[in-house]
């Protein structure tokens, strides 16, 4: 009779085993799936990143050329007017004039473009630091659900409930902060970002 009851009891155990093997199983997968559309999305997040800094870097370098060409124009302005006003023969004083009027213009003209691409390339620094942001919950997202996958696998290994019960934690942060990446929530750990950046 006692190897009747052992047999039923070590069949329960294995069904149980079983059955958290198939709990584990399927939790592993999901957790590999939305891993994986997130590691999608947050490359092209990447690639927007890539594209605002670009721009940015071009856009600054841009707002350089044109603050050179216009501390060019502000010299030559400058120099201009100082010849005017040592200007003995009323004869050049038209021609010294017209060039005074095309380097006033020219100095306006630089300032308002200056004053346009810096706006572009803060602009793009602003896009740089959105899209940052999801990624780093993206990046959040696929640590917290990496942990999850290796928690299953212990917890498959060792039977331990309470380890499925962390698993599952871990797979639910991941799952969090990658809808938040997905959807535009402002959920951000900033304190780890920060740590980790």
């Amino acid at each position: 009779m006692a190897d009747v009851s052992d047999t039923i009891n070590e069949a329960l155990e294995h069904a149980s085993e079983s059955r958290l093997n198939s709990i584990i199983a399927l939790l592993v997968a999901i957790t590999a799936t939305f891993m994986a559309v997130c590691n999608v999305k947050d490359g092209n997040i990447v690639q927007g990143m890539q594209q605002a800094q670009a721009n940015a870097v071009d856009h600054w370098s841009y707002y350089q050329a044109k603050g050179m060409k216009q501390n060019l124009a502000e010299a030559t302005l400058d120099e201009l007017q100082l010849q005017r006003a040592m200007l003995t023969d009323p004869k050049f004083a038209p021609m010294l004039d017209a060039k005074i009027v095309t380097y006033q213009k020219q100095v306006k003209k630089y300032e308002k473009e200056k004053t346009d691409i810096r706006k572009q390339a803060e602009d793009d620094q602003k896009q740089y630091d959105a899209l940052n942001f999801h990624d780093d919950q993206f990046d959040m997202s696929e640590a917290c659900l990496s942990v999850a996958i290796a928690l299953f696998g212990v917890t498959a290994l060792t039977k331990k409930r309470w380890l499925l019960a962390v698993a599952s934690a871990f797979m639910f942060f991941g799952v969090l902060f990658g809808l938040a990446g997905f959807f535009g929530w402002t959920i951000h750990p900033d304190f780890l970002a920060k740590f980790l950046s």
